[in-house]
C-alpha cells in the first residue's frame, strides 16, 4: 500500500512538474511576443519622464521627449557614481541647456528594483501624477512592474527604445539573443512574484 501510495506521489510529482515546465515555456514565448518590436509616437504629455541608464540610445531619446515639452522633468536614474552632467550632456549637445534646469540625476539606484523606488522618491518630490518611462524595448515589461508597485496611483506611460541586439535577427534563429531574453524573463518573474507577495512599498 505504501508503495502504491509512493508511486502515486511520484506520478502526481511528474505531472506537475511537466505542467510547471510547459507553463514556463508558454509564459517565454507570451514575454516575447508582448515586447514592443516598434517605436512610439506619443500623443500627449505627463508631468515627468524617467529614463533607466543602460543601453545608449535611451538618454538621448528621453532628452528628446524634454525637449519635445513631454514632460516638465526629467529623471536619470542608475547613473554611475563618477558620472558627470557634462559629460552626459555630450550625448545631445544641442540639448544640453536642459542639464541646467530641467534634468536630475539619480546615482543610488543600482537595479532597477532602485531605479522604482528613485523614481517614486523624485515624482513624490516634484508633486508629479503622471510619466513617461523610458527604457529598452525589453526591458519594459519588467521596468512596468517595478514603478506600478512603487507608484500605483500614477499614469506611468511606457517609451520602448527599440534595441539593436534584438533587431538584427529573430531571437529564435539566435541563441545569444534566446539566452538574452530567457535570462530577462526569469528576472521579470521574480518582479511579478515581488509585486504580488511585497505589497508595501519600500522606503
Amino acid at each position: 500500500m505504501f508503495r502504491r501510495l509512493a508511486r502515486f506521489i511520484g506520478f502526481l510529482t511528474m505531472v506537475a512538474a511537466a505542467a510547471a515546465a510547459v507553463l514556463f515555456v508558454a509564459g517565454y514565448f507570451w514575454f516575447v511576443r508582448e515586447i514592443p518590436q516598434n517605436e512610439v509616437t506619443l500623443q500627449g504629455k505627463a508631468d515627468g519622464i524617467v529614463v533607466l541608464t543602460g543601453a545608449a540610445a535611451r538618454i538621448p531619446d528621453a532628452i528628446h521627449l524634454l525637449a519635445d515639452g513631454r514632460g516638465q522633468r526629467l529623471l536619470i536614474t542608475g547613473v554611475y557614481r563618477n558620472t558627470r552632467a557634462r559629460e552626459i550632456a555630450r550625448l545631445t549637445p544641442l540639448y544640453s541647456r536642459f542639464f541646467a534646469c530641467c534634468i536630475d540625476l539619480d546615482r543610488d539606484a543600482l537595479n532597477t528594483y532602485g531605479n522604482a523606488i528613485q523614481a517614486r522618491r523624485w515624482a513624490h518630490e516634484h508633486h508629479f501624477k503622471s510619466l513617461i518611462v523610458v527604457t529598452s524595448n525589453w526591458h519594459m515589461p519588467r521596468a512596468m512592474v517595478e514603478m506600478s508597485h512603487q507608484l500605483p496611483d500614477h499614469k506611468l506611460i511606457p517609451y520602448p527604445v527599440i534595441s539593436r541586439r534584438l533587431k538584427q535577427d529573430p531571437w529564435w534563429t539566435n541563441p545569444e539573443s534566446a539566452r538574452f531574453l530567457l535570462a530577462e524573463y526569469v528576472k521579470y518573474l521574480f518582479a511579478l512574484v515581488r509585486f504580488h507577495v511585497d505589497p508595501d512599498l519600500a522606503e
